[in-house]
């Protein structure tokens, strides 16, 4: 299948799960794509997807010094990005009590200052030619939030805080910025790529370990197909007004109404609260 007008995708983290199938997706919509690997076996599968349009690049998104030159380089030999998807990123499970400080950094050395320095290297370019579409894919957990993954749930906060954020600033440039926030997707999100803090405090054990069990028990069997996700982000692409946030899935859509109904229970309940810190009339 041949894109009615092809574009240039730069998607980080094409090696496995969405990243793996957004690519695919727009390989086999015609498009260009230009695909974050770590490893150099990575890239040499990745390039053999699609001769000529899959352009593999070894590059960790956590090296933020590395990503200027390496997105210039890339963009001398493709041509000029059209589309940079966040994707690259990874969960890390453990109770706040029980995790260190350096998991709190390396997650969001991930999760939120790796998309950042990607965004910083193609704004240059898009904002120039008034043209662009930004998609950072977060997380159902970047609005509800789930006991044992408070530090993957805050990192998924923040990128949709920037998102939001970027995409007023950018708006009048012609660039969109979208957040993507899946829910359970089939992909080794709650498996292999999991880095989990080990149990230490039992005071914890009620409430964390039903739920880890609960989530590597679920790993494999999660209701979200990739590939249908790569079609949403295509339609998402191609939309004349893209949403500044979308949710996929049923489990997402009904954790975040959930969400947004106790919400304003709560502020109807706190109202008057809310209302009583301004100096008196």
């Amino acid at each position: 299948m041949v894109a009615d007008a092809a574009k240039t995708f730069l998607i980080t983290g094409v090696s496995s799960g969405l990243g793996r199938a957004f690519a695919i997706g727009a390989l086999e919509a015609g498009h260009r794509v230009i695909g974050t690997v770590r490893r150099a076996g990575d890239a040499e599968l990745f390039a053999a997807l699609a001769p000529g349009r899959a352009h593999p690049i070894v590059l960790d998104v956590t090296d933020y010094d590395a990503v200027p030159d390496a997105l210039a380089e890339v963009e001398r030999r493709v041509g000029a990005i059209d589309v940079l998807v966040n994707n690259a990123g990874y969960g890390h499970e453990g109770a706040v009590e029980e995790s260190s400080m350096d998991d709190l950094q390396r997650q969001f050395a991930a999760n939120v200052f790796g998309p950042v320095a990607m965004m910083k290297a193609v704004l240059p370019g898009m904002r120039a030619r008034r043209s662009g579409h930004i998609v950072n894919v977060t997380s159902m957990g970047g609005f509800i939030t789930m006991p044992g993954i408070a530090f993957y749930c805050g990192s998924k906060f923040a990128l949709e805080g920037i998102s939001e954020a970027l995409g007023k600033e950018v708006a009048g440039f012609g660039v969109r910025v979208t957040a993507l926030a899946p829910g359970q997707f089939r992909t080794d999100w709650a498996g292999r790529s999991m880095d989990r803090t080990p149990r230490s405090i039992a005071d914890y054990d009620a409430v964390i370990d039903p739920i880890r069990a609960a989530r590597q028990a679920k790993s494999g069997h999660q209701p979200g197909d990739p590939a249908r996700a790569a079609e949403v982000l295509l339609a998402l692409v191609a939309a004349e007004d893209p949403p500044t946030r979308l949710f996929l899935g049923e489990d997402a859509l009904g954790l975040v109404t959930r969400k947004l109904e106790a919400m304003r229970a709560e502020l109807a309940a706190w109202d008057g609260v809310s209302r009583s810190t301004g100096f008196a009339a």
